[in-house]
């Protein structure tokens, strides 16, 4: 009896091993069914995309490669950056009023006073220094205005205009400006 039962087990394992050898055949003919009806243009057009693909990364590889490489000169340039450009705290008011004067008189524009608002940073050093004010001109003149601004040696972020009104030629605009002190 224990001859037929091994018998028996074994045959059992045997249907059970042809079974899973069919049904794995099965699946890998209705693979080759379905990669066999795309049509040649689909796989060289899905090629051509996956090719294209390849050069984008492979140019992202390659400027991230390029950043990598002035990591070094980054800290010496946010630290000249930092020194040069930034006025110092103690003086910076008067500096900054003086400069945007100057700038407001070479362009022609008549300036409605600059209030400044201050804002300590301590985690980076620096004081926020919110500008506003009002200024009017021709058009060509307020264009130098802002030209003057982005030209000074001194660091402004133009925050945004804001048009007042417009008499004759004559154009009023609310004018903000952000800059940072080294404290």
């Amino acid at each position: 009896m224990s001859g037929r039962t091994n018998s028996r087990k074994w045959k059992l394992a045997v249907k059970i091993a042809l079974g899973c050898v069919l049904a794995v055949d099965g699946a890998l003919v209705v693979v080759n069914w379905r990669a066999a009806s795309e049509s040649a243009q689909e796989q060289a057009q899905e090629r051509s995309q996956l090719q294209q693909k390849l050069k984008l990364l492979a140019a992202d590889v390659q400027r991230g490669r390029e950043i990598e490489k002035r990591l070094p000169n980054m800290s010496q340039e946010c630290d000249q950056f930092y020194k040069q450009d930034l006025l110092a705290s103690s003086s910076g008011d008067t500096e900054v009023l003086t400069d945007i004067g100057k700038i407001a008189s070479k362009a022609g524009v008549q300036s409605g006073g600059l209030e400044l608002r201050e804002k300590e940073i301590k985690e980076r050093g620096l004081k926020e220094v919110e500008i506003s004010g009002s200024v009017q001109g021709n058009y060509q003149s307020l264009i130098q205005l802002i030209d003057g601004i982005e030209r000074s040696p001194h660091f402004y972020l133009l925050e945004g205009l804001t048009l007042n009104s417009e008499d004759s030629g004559v154009v009023k605009l609310q004018v903000a400006l952000r800059t940072y002190f080294r404290t």
